[in-house]
């Protein structure tokens, strides 16, 4: 069936700004000046996908070393996945459950073959099909006897093993409430412009209610009926954030630095949340010298996606 337009939706304003610390890591990377984006207008090439026009300006002029660091415009565009997006979607997925060894192509392609709820970001017209972002959600219980879905459940109860409560809830999302859970994957390159993120969470979420209507089964329909996500993401915590939570006192640290914006808002408004240790661990800027890096994994209620939607295109405008 083929996929309807991809609607843009004008949210409305609401009070929310990046920590100062996820300010300091975002002013490390390489620095972008962008034009508001246009609204979304279809794409004749891109299988019925939107595209998305924006101008990259890196600041900076010849560097030491006699590279020159100047201006680069790029046209991104929404894509369906296609069997061609393998290996940039994992790439992107490569630690996804850290160094875990479990069925990553599998995994892969699972997430190309679903092309009614799924989108990835390229640049138009690039002969190298670069993957640049991949947003999608997958339901558990359909995919449930696939080994790498196996694998994954397996991996986040392992983590969770210590904290019986939390232990409590996710056996009994990954159990009795499955029909109803999707697994959220929200992937991209570090630097990838942040006035993208509203367009991409909208179309996916828009496609996830279209797929509730347009499936071709009722078993299909009804798998993109959420009522939970689960998210599984990484952060940066403060070596002493227990402490410093029970210090009344001030301080420029945050205990908590979130690599991706839109995470501190899909933990506010989660039901339940569960951080661990990450084996590996990448080098991270001066300003996080403090900090480690650490798994987050996330339940958010499907009814709260309306509120997200509207907190990060706020978020977004704001910053």
């Amino acid at each position: 069936m083929p996929r309807k337009p991809r609607r843009h939706q004008q949210l409305k304003s609401w009070p929310i700004t990046f920590s100062p610390f996820a300010r300091a890591l975002a002013h490390s990377m390489p620095k972008r000046r962008s034009k508001p984006l246009e609204n979304p207008t279809p794409s004749s090439d891109s299988n019925g996908s939107t595209k998305h026009p924006l101008e990259e300006r890196l600041e900076g002029s010849e560097s030491s070393d006699g590279e020159f660091d100047g201006v680069v415009q790029a046209d991104f565009a929404f894509f369906d996945p296609k069997s061609n997006d393998f290996h940039g979607v994992k790439t992107l997925l490569q630690t996804f459950l850290d160094v875990e060894e479990w069925d990553l192509s599998g995994f892969v392609d699972l997430i190309l073959e679903q092309t009614t709820v799924g989108t990835v970001v390229k640049v138009e017209d690039d002969e190298d099909e670069g993957v640049f972002a991949l947003a999608t959600a997958l339901n558990l219980w359909r995919y449930r006897e696939q080994r790498c879905i196996i694998q994954l459940k397996e991996f986040l109860l392992h983590k969770v093993c210590q904290e019986k409560r939390i232990a409590d809830q996710l056996r009994l999302l990954l159990g009795e409430q499955a029909h109803n859970l999707g697994l959220l994957v929200s992937q991209r390159v570090v630097n990838l412009p942040p006035q993208l993120l509203p367009h991409l969470y909208d179309s996916l979420f828009n496609e996830v209610s279209w797929a509730t209507e347009d499936e071709p089964t009722e078993d299909l329909r009804n798998s993109f009926k959420f009522k939970h996500y689960i998210i599984l993401s990484k952060i940066y915590k403060h070596k002493n954030a227990e402490q410093k939570r029970k210090q009344s006192y001030d301080s420029d640290d945050e205990a908590i630095v979130y690599v991706k914006p839109e995470d501190e808002i899909f933990h506010k408004l989660s039901s339940w949340s569960f951080c661990f240790p990450l084996r590996t661990q990448q080098p991270a800027p001066h300003e996080l010298k403090n900090y480690r890096s650490m798994g987050l994994i996330m339940a958010v209620e499907a009814d709260k996606i309306p509120a997200f939607r509207q907190e990060l295109g706020s978020l977004i405008n704001e910053s």
